[in-house]
Protein backbone atom coordinates (compact mmCIF):
# COMPACT_ATOMS: atom_id res chain seq x y z
CA UNK A 1 0.00 0.00 0.00
CA UNK A 2 2.97 2.26 0.89
CA UNK A 3 3.83 2.01 -3.13
CA UNK A 4 0.82 2.86 -4.22
CA UNK A 5 0.98 6.06 -2.01
CA UNK A 6 3.59 7.05 -3.54
CA UNK A 7 2.04 6.89 -6.75
CA UNK A 8 0.25 9.19 -9.07
CA UNK A 9 -3.19 10.33 -9.40
CA UNK A 10 -3.80 8.31 -12.92
CA UNK A 11 -2.07 5.36 -11.25
CA UNK A 12 -3.94 5.07 -8.51
CA UNK A 13 -7.23 5.63 -10.62
CA UNK A 14 -6.27 2.56 -12.66
CA UNK A 15 -5.76 0.11 -9.43
CA UNK A 16 -9.24 1.44 -7.91
CA UNK A 17 -10.56 0.49 -11.71
CA UNK A 18 -9.71 -2.37 -12.22
CA UNK A 19 -10.05 -3.26 -8.31
CA UNK A 20 -6.57 -4.06 -7.23
CA UNK A 21 -7.33 -1.66 -4.71
CA UNK A 22 -9.95 -0.19 -2.62
CA UNK A 23 -10.86 3.38 -1.26
CA UNK A 24 -11.47 2.06 2.05
CA UNK A 25 -8.39 0.40 2.17
CA UNK A 26 -6.65 3.36 0.43
CA UNK A 27 -8.32 6.11 2.74
CA UNK A 28 -6.93 4.09 5.71
CA UNK A 29 -3.51 3.88 4.59
CA UNK A 30 -3.26 7.36 4.07
CA UNK A 31 -4.37 7.89 7.68
CA UNK A 32 -2.21 5.83 9.35
CA UNK A 33 0.51 7.27 7.23
CA UNK A 34 -0.26 10.90 8.53
CA UNK A 35 -0.43 9.63 11.99
CA UNK A 36 2.85 7.24 11.59
CA UNK A 37 4.45 11.04 10.46
CA UNK A 38 2.65 13.65 12.97
CA UNK A 39 6.18 14.64 13.93
CA UNK A 40 6.24 16.25 10.92
CA UNK A 41 2.74 18.12 12.06
CA UNK A 42 1.24 18.90 8.79
CA UNK A 43 -2.40 18.35 10.07
CA UNK A 44 -4.22 20.18 12.71
CA UNK A 45 -7.44 18.27 12.16
CA UNK A 46 -7.35 14.44 10.85
CA UNK A 47 -11.31 14.11 9.00
CA UNK A 48 -11.43 10.20 9.77
CA UNK A 49 -14.78 9.63 10.10
CA UNK A 50 -15.40 11.65 6.58
CA UNK A 51 -12.74 9.93 5.11
CA UNK A 52 -13.99 6.67 5.72
CA UNK A 53 -17.23 7.55 4.87
CA UNK A 54 -16.13 9.11 1.49
CA UNK A 55 -14.55 6.18 0.89
CA UNK A 56 -17.25 3.71 1.12
CA UNK A 57 -19.11 5.60 -0.96
CA UNK A 58 -16.57 5.68 -3.78
CA UNK A 59 -16.40 1.82 -3.37
CA UNK A 60 -20.26 1.50 -3.65
CA UNK A 61 -20.18 4.02 -7.12
CA UNK A 62 -17.53 1.14 -8.41
CA UNK A 63 -19.70 -1.44 -7.12
CA UNK A 64 -22.75 -0.40 -8.57
CA UNK A 65 -20.70 0.20 -11.87
CA UNK A 66 -21.36 4.03 -11.96
CA UNK A 67 -18.99 6.18 -13.60
CA UNK A 68 -15.59 7.00 -11.87
CA UNK A 69 -13.65 10.80 -12.27
CA UNK A 70 -9.51 10.42 -11.50
CA UNK A 71 -10.10 11.56 -8.46
CA UNK A 72 -12.51 9.49 -6.91
CA UNK A 73 -11.18 7.49 -3.91
CA UNK A 74 -7.87 9.33 -3.96
CA UNK A 75 -6.85 10.73 -0.50
CA UNK A 76 -6.74 15.09 -0.78
CA UNK A 77 -5.77 17.61 2.16
CA UNK A 78 -7.21 20.56 2.43
CA UNK A 79 -5.45 24.18 3.91
CA UNK A 80 -7.66 24.83 6.90
CA UNK A 81 -8.34 28.18 5.64
CA UNK A 82 -10.71 26.83 4.00
CA UNK A 83 -14.01 26.17 5.16
CA UNK A 84 -15.40 22.54 5.81
CA UNK A 85 -19.03 21.88 7.05
CA UNK A 86 -17.60 18.42 8.98
CA UNK A 87 -14.26 19.73 10.48
CA UNK A 88 -13.30 23.20 12.29
CA UNK A 89 -11.99 25.70 10.33
CA UNK A 90 -9.19 27.03 12.58
CA UNK A 91 -6.70 29.51 10.37
CA UNK A 92 -4.08 28.06 12.91
CA UNK A 93 -5.15 30.86 14.93
CA UNK A 94 -6.83 31.23 18.62
CA UNK A 95 -9.15 33.67 17.08
CA UNK A 96 -10.83 30.49 15.13
CA UNK A 97 -9.94 27.82 17.40
CA UNK A 98 -12.69 26.32 17.64
CA UNK A 99 -14.92 27.95 14.63
CA UNK A 100 -17.12 25.76 13.25
CA UNK A 101 -18.36 26.36 9.22
CA UNK A 102 -22.01 25.50 8.36
CA UNK A 103 -21.06 25.06 4.83
CA UNK A 104 -17.74 24.01 2.64
CA UNK A 105 -15.95 26.10 0.66
CA UNK A 106 -16.49 25.63 -3.30
CA UNK A 107 -13.16 24.16 -3.76
CA UNK A 108 -13.75 21.73 -1.31
CA UNK A 109 -17.22 20.93 -2.47
CA UNK A 110 -16.35 20.67 -6.01
CA UNK A 111 -13.75 18.03 -4.73
CA UNK A 112 -16.15 16.06 -2.79
CA UNK A 113 -18.49 15.68 -5.62
CA UNK A 114 -15.36 14.38 -7.59
CA UNK A 115 -15.10 11.45 -5.60
CA UNK A 116 -11.93 12.53 -3.33
CA UNK A 117 -11.84 11.61 0.03
CA UNK A 118 -10.85 14.31 2.31
CA UNK A 119 -8.44 13.48 4.60
CA UNK A 120 -7.87 16.30 6.84
CA UNK A 121 -6.84 19.81 7.50
CA UNK A 122 -3.52 21.23 7.08
CA UNK A 123 -1.27 23.65 9.22
CA UNK A 124 -0.31 27.00 8.02
CA UNK A 125 0.66 30.56 9.38
CA UNK A 126 -1.86 32.25 11.28
CA UNK A 127 -4.18 33.64 9.12
CA UNK A 128 -1.93 32.77 6.14
CA UNK A 129 0.42 35.72 7.12
CA UNK A 130 4.04 33.63 6.58
CA UNK A 131 6.53 32.09 4.39
CA UNK A 132 7.72 29.72 6.77
CA UNK A 133 4.36 27.73 9.00
CA UNK A 134 6.58 28.49 12.03
CA UNK A 135 3.60 30.71 14.17
CA UNK A 136 0.61 28.24 14.01
CA UNK A 137 -1.02 27.95 17.38
CA UNK A 138 -0.75 24.02 16.66
CA UNK A 139 3.44 24.16 16.25
CA UNK A 140 5.60 24.54 13.28
CA UNK A 141 5.53 22.44 10.26
CA UNK A 142 9.05 20.77 9.62
CA UNK A 143 10.42 19.86 6.09
CA UNK A 144 10.74 15.98 5.04
CA UNK A 145 13.61 17.30 3.52
CA UNK A 146 16.93 18.05 5.89
CA UNK A 147 14.57 16.99 8.72
CA UNK A 148 17.12 15.74 11.83
CA UNK A 149 14.72 15.92 14.90
CA UNK A 150 11.68 17.86 16.11
CA UNK A 151 13.93 20.57 17.16
CA UNK A 152 16.65 20.49 14.07
CA UNK A 153 14.78 21.04 11.01
CA UNK A 154 14.10 23.20 8.04
CA UNK A 155 11.67 25.10 7.48
CA UNK A 156 8.89 23.92 4.93
CA UNK A 157 7.82 27.20 3.61
CA UNK A 158 4.51 28.71 3.67
CA UNK A 159 2.04 29.82 4.45
CA UNK A 160 0.89 26.40 2.55
CA UNK A 161 3.71 24.16 4.69
CA UNK A 162 1.01 21.62 6.07
CA UNK A 163 -1.02 21.16 2.30
CA UNK A 164 3.12 20.62 1.27
CA UNK A 165 4.42 18.45 3.61
CA UNK A 166 1.75 16.39 3.51
CA UNK A 167 1.94 15.45 -0.22
CA UNK A 168 5.81 15.30 0.53
CA UNK A 169 5.68 12.61 2.64
CA UNK A 170 3.51 10.56 0.90
CA UNK A 171 0.67 10.97 2.91
CA UNK A 172 -1.65 12.16 0.05
CA UNK A 173 -1.62 12.71 -3.71
CA UNK A 174 -2.54 16.35 -3.37
CA UNK A 175 -3.51 19.29 -1.58
CA UNK A 176 -4.69 22.90 -2.18
CA UNK A 177 -3.15 25.37 -0.33
CA UNK A 178 -3.43 28.90 -0.61
CA UNK A 179 -1.86 31.75 -2.82
CA UNK A 180 -1.35 35.18 -2.09
CA UNK A 181 2.33 36.19 -2.43
CA UNK A 182 3.44 32.83 -3.28
CA UNK A 183 1.94 30.69 -0.34
CA UNK A 184 1.77 27.66 -2.49
CA UNK A 185 4.57 27.42 -4.64
CA UNK A 186 6.96 28.99 -1.75
CA UNK A 187 6.59 25.26 0.11
CA UNK A 188 6.49 23.61 -3.26
CA UNK A 189 10.03 24.88 -3.81
CA UNK A 190 11.50 23.98 -0.42
CA UNK A 191 9.39 20.56 -0.66
CA UNK A 192 10.00 19.44 -4.03
CA UNK A 193 6.70 19.56 -5.63
CA UNK A 194 4.58 20.77 -8.26
CA UNK A 195 2.77 24.07 -6.99
CA UNK A 196 0.14 25.37 -8.97
CA UNK A 197 -0.76 29.61 -8.64
CA UNK A 198 -3.63 29.79 -11.08
CA UNK A 199 -4.90 32.79 -13.04
CA UNK A 200 -6.90 34.61 -10.43
CA UNK A 201 -10.89 33.82 -10.48
CA UNK A 202 -10.14 30.84 -12.30
CA UNK A 203 -10.71 28.87 -8.74
CA UNK A 204 -13.90 29.79 -6.82
CA UNK A 205 -12.69 31.75 -3.34
CA UNK A 206 -15.87 31.53 -2.26
CA UNK A 207 -15.44 29.57 1.55
CA UNK A 208 -11.71 30.90 1.44
CA UNK A 209 -11.08 33.06 4.90
CA UNK A 210 -9.73 36.23 3.06
CA UNK A 211 -6.32 37.35 3.51
CA UNK A 212 -6.34 40.00 0.34
CA UNK A 213 -9.14 39.42 -1.47
CA UNK A 214 -7.76 41.04 -4.24
CA UNK A 215 -4.64 38.82 -4.65
CA UNK A 216 -5.96 35.68 -2.90
CA UNK A 217 -5.84 32.48 -5.00
CA UNK A 218 -6.54 28.64 -4.15
CA UNK A 219 -3.68 26.61 -5.41
CA UNK A 220 -2.73 23.05 -5.40
CA UNK A 221 -0.02 20.79 -4.90
CA UNK A 222 0.93 17.13 -6.52
CA UNK A 223 3.97 15.47 -6.97
CA UNK A 224 3.30 15.55 -11.04
CA UNK A 225 2.10 17.60 -13.42
CA UNK A 226 -0.26 15.58 -14.36
CA UNK A 227 -1.87 15.04 -10.90
CA UNK A 228 -2.23 19.01 -10.50
CA UNK A 229 -3.72 18.71 -14.20
CA UNK A 230 -6.61 16.06 -12.70
CA UNK A 231 -7.41 18.72 -9.36
CA UNK A 232 -7.56 21.18 -11.43
CA UNK A 233 -10.26 20.04 -13.56
CA UNK A 234 -11.77 19.11 -10.91
CA UNK A 235 -11.94 22.80 -9.06
CA UNK A 236 -11.65 25.26 -11.71
CA UNK A 237 -14.67 26.94 -12.99
CA UNK A 238 -17.25 29.41 -12.68
CA UNK A 239 -18.66 30.44 -9.30
CA UNK A 240 -22.13 32.47 -8.86
CA UNK A 241 -21.06 32.28 -5.47
CA UNK A 242 -17.82 34.82 -5.86
CA UNK A 243 -18.25 37.90 -7.66
CA UNK A 244 -14.20 37.64 -8.92
CA UNK A 245 -15.23 34.45 -10.58
CA UNK A 246 -14.35 34.29 -14.11
CA UNK A 247 -17.22 33.93 -15.87
CA UNK A 248 -15.72 32.27 -19.25
CA UNK A 249 -16.38 28.42 -19.60
CA UNK A 250 -13.49 26.36 -18.29
CA UNK A 251 -12.43 23.59 -20.74
CA UNK A 252 -10.60 20.90 -18.98
CA UNK A 253 -6.79 20.81 -19.68
CA UNK A 254 -5.91 17.22 -21.65
CA UNK A 255 -1.77 17.08 -21.66
CA UNK A 256 0.15 14.83 -24.19
CA UNK A 257 2.52 12.50 -23.48
CA UNK A 258 6.05 14.35 -22.95
CA UNK A 259 7.62 12.48 -25.54
CA UNK A 260 4.57 13.69 -27.47
CA UNK A 261 5.86 17.36 -27.06
CA UNK A 262 7.69 20.02 -28.87
CA UNK A 263 9.14 23.48 -27.49
CA UNK A 264 10.52 24.17 -31.01
CA UNK A 265 10.24 28.48 -31.01
CA UNK A 266 8.24 28.73 -28.06
CA UNK A 267 9.24 32.10 -26.98
CA UNK A 268 10.90 32.02 -23.06
CA UNK A 269 11.88 35.06 -21.61
CA UNK A 270 14.34 35.45 -19.02
CA UNK A 271 14.01 38.09 -16.70
CA UNK A 272 16.89 40.16 -15.41
CA UNK A 273 15.46 41.57 -12.21
CA UNK A 274 14.79 38.23 -10.93
CA UNK A 275 18.65 37.99 -10.41
CA UNK A 276 18.24 39.10 -7.34
CA UNK A 277 22.10 39.67 -5.17
CA UNK A 278 20.61 36.76 -2.62
CA UNK A 279 20.07 34.14 -5.21
CA UNK A 280 22.11 31.65 -4.48
CA UNK A 281 24.56 30.31 -6.72
CA UNK A 282 23.25 26.51 -6.73
CA UNK A 283 19.47 28.16 -7.72
CA UNK A 284 21.27 30.68 -10.42
CA UNK A 285 23.04 27.31 -11.81
CA UNK A 286 19.99 25.23 -11.91
CA UNK A 287 18.04 28.56 -13.64
CA UNK A 288 20.94 28.53 -16.58
CA UNK A 289 20.82 24.52 -16.78
CA UNK A 290 17.18 24.49 -17.45
CA UNK A 291 17.30 27.41 -20.12
CA UNK A 292 20.26 26.04 -21.64
CA UNK A 293 18.03 22.68 -21.95
CA UNK A 294 15.02 24.20 -23.56
CA UNK A 295 16.92 26.71 -25.82
CA UNK A 296 19.39 23.34 -27.14
CA UNK A 297 15.27 21.83 -27.37
CA UNK A 298 14.57 24.66 -30.12
CA UNK A 299 13.05 26.94 -27.87
CA UNK A 300 13.82 30.86 -28.25
CA UNK A 301 15.15 32.00 -24.87
CA UNK A 302 16.04 35.63 -23.99
CA UNK A 303 16.43 38.10 -21.24
CA UNK A 304 12.86 40.58 -20.40
CA UNK A 305 12.89 43.55 -18.24
CA UNK A 306 10.33 43.77 -15.69
CA UNK A 307 11.28 47.00 -14.09
CA UNK A 308 9.05 47.57 -11.67
CA UNK A 309 9.65 44.19 -9.97
CA UNK A 310 11.70 45.94 -7.46
CA UNK A 311 9.11 47.95 -5.90
CA UNK A 312 6.84 44.90 -5.58
CA UNK A 313 7.62 43.75 -2.18
CA UNK A 314 6.95 47.29 -0.44
CA UNK A 315 3.53 47.49 -2.72
CA UNK A 316 2.30 44.71 -1.86
CA UNK A 317 2.94 45.34 2.07
CA UNK A 318 0.78 48.30 1.84
CA UNK A 319 -1.94 46.84 0.05
CA UNK A 320 -1.49 43.55 2.08
CA UNK A 321 -1.69 45.14 5.25
CA UNK A 322 -4.73 47.64 4.02
CA UNK A 323 -6.78 44.50 2.87
CA UNK A 324 -5.53 42.84 6.43
CA UNK A 325 -6.94 45.45 8.35
CA UNK A 326 -9.91 45.66 6.65
CA UNK A 327 -10.31 41.78 6.56
CA UNK A 328 -9.67 41.49 10.52
CA UNK A 329 -12.33 43.89 11.32
CA UNK A 330 -15.17 40.84 11.73
CA UNK A 331 -13.51 39.12 14.22
CA UNK A 332 -14.57 41.58 17.18
CA UNK A 333 -15.15 38.78 19.85
CA UNK A 334 -19.63 39.01 19.50
CA UNK A 335 -20.56 36.89 16.20
CA UNK A 336 -18.46 34.31 16.14
CA UNK A 337 -14.46 33.33 17.09
CA UNK A 338 -12.65 33.87 20.69
CA UNK A 339 -14.32 35.86 22.81
CA UNK A 340 -12.16 37.00 25.76
CA UNK A 341 -13.84 36.90 29.57
CA UNK A 342 -13.79 40.42 30.02
CA UNK A 343 -17.60 42.46 30.17
CA UNK A 344 -16.70 45.75 31.85
CA UNK A 345 -17.65 47.42 28.46
CA UNK A 346 -18.25 46.40 24.53
CA UNK A 347 -14.84 48.35 24.07
CA UNK A 348 -12.75 46.51 25.99
CA UNK A 349 -14.74 42.95 24.83
CA UNK A 350 -13.28 43.99 21.48
CA UNK A 351 -9.69 44.89 22.34
CA UNK A 352 -8.98 42.09 24.13
CA UNK A 353 -10.83 39.35 22.34
CA UNK A 354 -8.41 40.50 19.38
CA UNK A 355 -5.49 41.37 21.39
CA UNK A 356 -5.32 37.57 22.90
CA UNK A 357 -6.92 36.37 19.06
CA UNK A 358 -4.36 37.24 17.30
CA UNK A 359 -0.66 36.66 17.46
CA UNK A 360 1.68 39.65 17.35
CA UNK A 361 1.95 39.43 13.35
CA UNK A 362 -1.59 39.89 12.93
CA UNK A 363 -1.82 42.26 15.48
CA UNK A 364 1.26 44.50 13.56
CA UNK A 365 -0.67 44.27 10.00
CA UNK A 366 -3.75 45.33 11.47
CA UNK A 367 -2.33 48.35 12.84
CA UNK A 368 -0.23 49.17 9.87
CA UNK A 369 -3.26 49.27 7.53
CA UNK A 370 -5.67 51.06 9.50
CA UNK A 371 -2.73 53.37 9.71
CA UNK A 372 -2.23 53.80 6.06
CA UNK A 373 -5.86 53.65 5.53
CA UNK A 374 -6.34 57.11 7.80
CA UNK A 375 -7.79 59.70 5.62
CA UNK A 376 -4.09 62.00 5.60
CA UNK A 377 -2.25 58.95 4.42
CA UNK A 378 -4.79 57.12 2.09
CA UNK A 379 -2.84 58.96 -1.01
CA UNK A 380 0.00 58.64 0.44
CA UNK A 381 0.48 55.09 0.96
CA UNK A 382 -2.80 53.45 -0.41
CA UNK A 383 -3.86 54.89 -3.63
CA UNK A 384 -0.24 55.40 -4.25
CA UNK A 385 0.71 51.38 -4.16
CA UNK A 386 -2.36 50.49 -6.19
CA UNK A 387 -0.70 53.02 -9.10
CA UNK A 388 2.87 50.90 -8.58
CA UNK A 389 0.42 47.58 -8.56
CA UNK A 390 -0.69 48.70 -12.27
CA UNK A 391 2.95 49.11 -13.10
CA UNK A 392 3.66 45.75 -12.09
CA UNK A 393 1.09 44.47 -14.29
CA UNK A 394 1.59 46.69 -17.39
CA UNK A 395 5.53 45.40 -17.29
CA UNK A 396 4.20 41.33 -17.34
CA UNK A 397 1.53 42.67 -20.51
CA UNK A 398 4.76 44.09 -22.11
CA UNK A 399 6.94 41.23 -21.52
CA UNK A 400 3.93 39.32 -23.27
CA UNK A 401 4.73 41.60 -26.64
CA UNK A 402 8.10 39.44 -26.92
CA UNK A 403 7.85 35.98 -25.21
CA UNK A 404 4.82 33.50 -24.70
CA UNK A 405 6.15 32.60 -20.75
CA UNK A 406 8.49 33.40 -18.26
CA UNK A 407 11.50 31.09 -16.34
CA UNK A 408 12.36 32.06 -13.41
CA UNK A 409 13.57 30.82 -9.58
CA UNK A 410 10.31 30.25 -6.76
CA UNK A 411 12.71 31.01 -4.13
CA UNK A 412 16.26 32.35 -3.73
CA UNK A 413 17.71 29.53 -1.53
CA UNK A 414 17.02 26.08 -0.48
CA UNK A 415 14.75 25.40 2.64
CA UNK A 416 16.74 27.46 5.58
CA UNK A 417 16.80 26.04 8.94
CA UNK A 418 13.87 26.59 11.12
CA UNK A 419 16.55 28.22 14.09
CA UNK A 420 17.84 30.82 11.29
CA UNK A 421 14.44 31.55 9.80
CA UNK A 422 12.87 32.56 12.95
CA UNK A 423 15.52 34.94 13.63
CA UNK A 424 14.37 37.68 10.95
CA UNK A 425 10.98 39.40 11.58
CA UNK A 426 7.75 37.77 9.92
CA UNK A 427 8.36 41.09 7.11
CA UNK A 428 12.14 40.33 6.50
CA UNK A 429 10.98 36.33 6.01
CA UNK A 430 8.39 37.53 3.44
CA UNK A 431 10.35 40.01 1.67
CA UNK A 432 13.40 37.65 1.01
CA UNK A 433 10.98 34.40 0.40
CA UNK A 434 8.05 35.65 -1.77
CA UNK A 435 10.84 38.32 -3.84
CA UNK A 436 9.84 35.76 -6.81
CA UNK A 437 6.65 34.40 -6.71
CA UNK A 438 5.02 37.98 -5.24
CA UNK A 439 4.85 40.20 -8.42
CA UNK A 440 2.54 37.11 -10.38
CA UNK A 441 -0.43 37.66 -7.69
CA UNK A 442 -0.16 41.64 -8.46
CA UNK A 443 -0.79 40.74 -11.50
CA UNK A 444 -3.07 38.31 -11.75
CA UNK A 445 -1.27 35.88 -14.13
CA UNK A 446 -0.85 32.03 -13.09
CA UNK A 447 2.69 30.49 -12.37
CA UNK A 448 3.63 27.48 -11.47
CA UNK A 449 7.03 25.97 -9.25
CA UNK A 450 8.39 22.59 -11.07
CA UNK A 451 11.42 20.57 -9.18
CA UNK A 452 14.49 20.56 -10.63
CA UNK A 453 17.37 18.81 -8.66
CA UNK A 454 18.72 18.11 -5.45
CA UNK A 455 21.59 20.74 -3.77
CA UNK A 456 24.59 19.75 -2.87
CA UNK A 457 22.98 19.66 0.98
CA UNK A 458 20.33 17.11 -0.89
CA UNK A 459 17.65 19.73 -0.54
CA UNK A 460 15.21 20.55 -3.75
CA UNK A 461 15.68 23.43 -5.80
CA UNK A 462 13.29 24.84 -8.14
CA UNK A 463 12.20 26.95 -10.68
CA UNK A 464 9.32 29.00 -11.91
CA UNK A 465 7.15 29.25 -14.74
CA UNK A 466 5.04 32.44 -15.27
CA UNK A 467 2.26 33.39 -18.40
CA UNK A 468 -0.37 35.50 -19.34
CA UNK A 469 -3.82 35.05 -17.80
CA UNK A 470 -5.71 31.84 -18.61
CA UNK A 471 -2.28 30.10 -20.20
CA UNK A 472 -2.73 27.07 -17.50
CA UNK A 473 -2.32 24.51 -20.69
CA UNK A 474 0.27 25.99 -21.79
CA UNK A 475 2.51 26.56 -19.20
CA UNK A 476 1.03 23.06 -17.16
CA UNK A 477 2.41 21.48 -20.69
CA UNK A 478 5.91 23.25 -20.49
CA UNK A 479 5.92 22.22 -16.28
CA UNK A 480 5.24 18.80 -17.67
CA UNK A 481 8.42 18.64 -20.78
CA UNK A 482 10.86 19.90 -18.00
CA UNK A 483 9.40 17.78 -15.51
CA UNK A 484 10.28 14.68 -17.83
CA UNK A 485 13.66 15.56 -18.65
CA UNK A 486 14.73 16.32 -14.93
CA UNK A 487 13.53 13.77 -13.37
CA UNK A 488 13.34 14.99 -10.02
CA UNK A 489 14.23 12.23 -7.20
CA UNK A 490 10.73 12.53 -5.26
CA UNK A 491 11.00 12.07 -1.25
CA UNK A 492 9.40 8.85 -0.77
CA UNK A 493 9.78 8.19 3.53
CA UNK A 494 9.64 4.50 3.88
CA UNK A 495 7.62 2.80 6.89
CA UNK A 496 9.54 0.39 8.79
Amino acid sequence: MEKVLNTSIKNVYKLLTNNIITSPTLADAALNRAKTFQNYNAFITLTETLAEAQADQSLKRYNDSEPLSELDGVPIAIKDNFCTKHSKTTCAAKMLENFQPHYNATVVERLENAGAVLIGKTNLDQFAMGSGTVDSIFGPTRNVWGYDSEDHFRIVGGSSGGSAVAVAAGICFGAIGSDTGGSTRNPASYCGLIGLKPTYGLVSRWGLIPLVNSMDVPGILTRTVDDCVSILNAVAGFDSKDSTSLTKPYKKIRLPGANQMSIKDLKIGIPVEYFNGLLSSEVHQAWNEIANVLEGDGAIVKQVSLPNTEHSIVCYSVLNQCEVASNMARYDGIEFGFRANENTSTEKLFATSRSLGFNEVVRNRILTGNYFLLGRNYEKYFNQALKVRRLISDDFHKAWEDVQILLTPTTLTTAPYYKDFVQKTNRDQCALQDYCTQPANMAGVPAVSVPIKLSSEGLPISLQLIGRNLSEPMLLAVAKYIESIVQFPHFVHRVS
